[in-house]
């Protein structure tokens, strides 16, 4: 999808998988799967529901874009659904991915809390997952720094994922930021999970 929208523009793409019509490197089952999901989409319904937590979307070419996921090619998210008041460019000029496991240890808990709170206090913006681990460890301590922090979810940004995390994930996107590619009100999977930890790889400065 993502060659589709760069060789035939967004407009054309959406009419394409309304229809049925085969994209390049496509085969029939994802065909298939685009034809049945395309009339599910509501757009306007989305920009609604978003609006309603403080949300927005924002798409290559908006001034807000942050240029470092164009490295991603293809694979770059269509657009970013954004929680939270801050620019997410700016915020992303002088940002840094700190990610882990989720089942850490201690020790794991103890240096993703240090690098949180020394890169805030360093004047960056800590880029994490909103996981539990490394990823939790590293927001709390941004946070305490009275620093800034990104949540990239692999949900809506008004699904609070994983449950045990809705305090600090409501804390983030009221002081700082919260981005995914899904539209408010999708939840999690196996695959959408992989996606948005391949793009916390290209949050790289």
């Amino acid at each position: 999808m993502g060659r589709a929208v760069r060789e035939l523009g967004a407009e054309e793409a959406l009419r394409a998988a309304r229809t049925g019509r085969k994209f390049l490197g496509a085969g029939p089952r994802r065909t298939e799967g685009y034809l049945l999901r395309a009339p599910r989409a509501d757009p306007v319904g989305d920009l609604a529901a978003a609006l309603r937590v403080g949300g927005r979307f924002v798409c290559p070419g908006d001034g807000d874009w942050p240029g470092q996921l164009d490295d991603l090619g293809d694979e770059r998210p269509y657009g970013l659904w954004v929680r939270g008041d801050a620019s997410l460019r700016m915020w992303a000029l002088r940002s840094v991915a700190v990610v882990g496991a989720r089942a850490c240890t201690d020790y794991g808990v103890h240096m993703a809390a240090l690098l949180g709170s020394g890169l805030a206090a360093a004047g960056w913006v800590v880029v994490s997952g909103a996981a539990y681990g490394v990823d939790g460890a590293a927001h709390r301590a941004a946070l305490a720094a009275g620093g800034a922090t990104i949540g990239v979810v692999a949900g809506g940004v008004d699904v609070a994922y994983p449950r045990g995390n809705a305090d600090l994930i409501g804390r983030i996107a009221e002081h700082g930021l919260l981005i995914g590619e899904l539209p408010p009100g999708d939840h999690p999977t196996r695959s959408r999970c992989v996606n948005c930890t391949k793009h916390l790889r290209s949050w790289r400065r």
